[in-house]
């Protein structure tokens, strides 16, 4: 089979970025974009999108991700990325699949997929109240801050992100001790979100170990997605919280909002502490 090009119907920064390229039935190659990294590191969440792309592409009646499960073996670079698939099971309305991520024969990721379709779901809705937040415009845009973090994490550019000033007061060397984060994100082009922006911006945040006055990069060992809707249009609101701290290794939760209020996606990852 000759390679085939795939990207999203749409051309946006993101599209093109987490683009992959058919191999075979089962194989995938990507470009990695090194402009999507931390502290020299290719983001985990962005990785995800690029994973999530190749999934798609092997499940044609469930296209978006609704657990996603990963498992982090290695930091990531920009370059050339070797991405396999496996079907494990596939049913009426939903196909598990394993996915491995790899760089020089080395594996980064590896992964396991539940596949549906989120405009197939049901509409109920029951569930938690959405988290209170100042308007975009009176919150703290990540792109002002010091150009060392920036520097240090291209990543940033990547995303329109507004921070509470309820919760970002590390940014000013006072953290609140909480372990909370709240804010609002969405693509630096202006894109609309789908689901596979929904796994990067999941993991796009600062660290919410930052608000506990450890500012070092927090490297994740292991990261579990969950999709719930596909999002409206317009900004998606954010809310990190950690609650346990221990063994070097702490969680962070994470939970995504639409502009309807609607809770479209959220994660629990298991991180190390920051260095000193």
């Amino acid at each position: 089979m000759s390679p085939t090009s795939i990207n999203e119907t749409h051309e946006s920064e993101f599209a093109s970025a987490i683009a992959v390229e058919r191999q075979s039935d089962t194989s995938f190659t990507a470009d990695i974009d090194g402009d999507w990294s931390v502290a020299g590191a290719v983001n985990g969440g962005y990785l995800l999108s690029v994973a999530g792309l190749a999934l798609r592409n092997n499940s044609a009646k469930a296209p978006d991700p609704l657990v996603l499960s990963t498992y982090y073996l290695g930091p990531s670079q920009g370059g050339r990325a070797e991405i396999t698939t496996r079907l494990i099971r596939e049913g009426r309305s939903s196909a598990t699949f394993a996915v491995d991520l790899s760089q020089n024969t080395e594996p980064k990721i590896t992964a396991l997929a539940t596949m549906g379709n989120l405009a197939a779901l049901p509409d109920d809705v029951a569930t938690t109240a959405i988290p209170e937040l100042p308007d975009p415009d009176q919150c703290i845009n990540v792109a002002e801050a010091p150009g060392d973090f920036i520097e240090s994490a291209p990543l940033m550019k990547r995303y329109d992100m507004r921070l509470d000033p309820e919760t970002a007061g590390f940014a000013t060397g006072r953290p609140s001790g909480r372990g909370l984060l709240q804010g609002w994100i969405r693509l630096a082009d202006g894109t609309a979100p789908d689901a596979l922006s929904l796994l990067a911006f999941l993991d796009a945040f600062p660290p919410v170990m930052f608000d506990l006055g450890r500012f070092n990069w927090a490297p994740t060992m292991e990261l579990t997605a969950h999709l719930r809707a596909e999002p409206a249009p317009g900004w998606i609101r954010a809310k990190l919280y950690t609650r346990n701290i221990a063994g070097g290794m702490f969680e962070e939760d994470c939970e995504l909002w639409d502009s309807a209020g609607r809770l479209v996606a959220q994660s629990r990852q298991l991180a190390r502490q920051p260095r000193d």
